[in-house]
């Protein structure tokens, strides 16, 4: 079980050294841990503490409250987790519906290097077709994110044409290998920019599907490119 205590009249290191020591030598307390900056104390208990009996131990220039858990943030959390699952549900039609062509496409004489390139191919002529439905609004968001772009703006606007070509040299079984060498640079560049928002934790919006869909820069986009990265690296090996 773990609470928390705001303590006041903490003034040095010694006033926080003194209220752990305290706060540890209770019967009820398993571990605390004092904050001086915080003014904070988070305690694992064996069992209920009483904060009366907290107090009393506690010389009077400190004052304890216990501190609540926020439930109107969890709830907001909880939401937002929500929303964003409900936001990326178009990216996960598209790769479901992708998925099921690739398959289908290659049922009666199942191969997986055929399979992998009939997905590579539609995944790049579908995901173009959302990027085309508003070109510039595309090159905007994506120059967000992706470094190339953000340093030669007209990469962006040529991007979508270059996952036409791709989309066309997969599916019709033209220079794969070159197919598979531009797939690597081209989705390898932008990973390292999703990668970065990620871990820098901003909150922009993914240009994958342009902008007729609002798809929130999350780990889906991450997995989507990493994806698409494998499969090139697995046919590249096996050729």
């Amino acid at each position: 079980m773990k609470v928390k205590y705001h303590i006041e009249g903490m003034t040095c290191n010694g006033c926080r050294t003194q209220v752990e020591q305290i706060l540890n030598s209770l019967a009820e307390v398993k571990e605390a841990h004092v904050d001086l900056e915080t003014k904070e104390a988070s305690l694992v208990l064996h069992k209920p503490l009483d904060i009366d009996k907290v107090l009393k131990e506690m010389p009077k220039k400190y004052t304890i409250t216990e501190k609540k858990e926020d439930k109107s943030n969890a709830n907001h959390i909880v939401a937002t987790e929500k929303t964003k699952t409900r936001q990326l549900f178009p990216l996960f039609l598209i790769l479901v519906y992708i998925t099921m062509a690739s398959i289908l496409l290659n049922y009666k004489q199942w191969d997986a290097d055929n399979f992998m390139m009939d997905f590579m191919g539609l995944f790049y002529i579908v995901f173009s077709f959302f990027k085309l439905l508003d070109l510039s609004g595309f090159a905007k968001s994506f120059a967000m994110y992706d470094p190339l772009a953000n340093k030669l703006s007209s990469y962006a606007w040529v991007y979508p044409f270059i996952e036409i070509g791709l989309g066309l040299m997969f599916l019709m079984r033209f220079n794969i290998q070159i197919a598979l060498l531009v797939t690597i640079v081209v989705l390898g560049i932008t990973t390292f920019g999703v990668t970065k928002v990620l871990l820098d934790k901003k909150s922009i919006q993914c240009a994958c599907l342009g902008t007729a869909l609002k798809l929130p820069m999350t780990k889906a986009t991450f997995i989507e490119n990493a994806i698409m990265l494998v499969m090139a690296f697995l046919m590249l090996y096996n050729r």
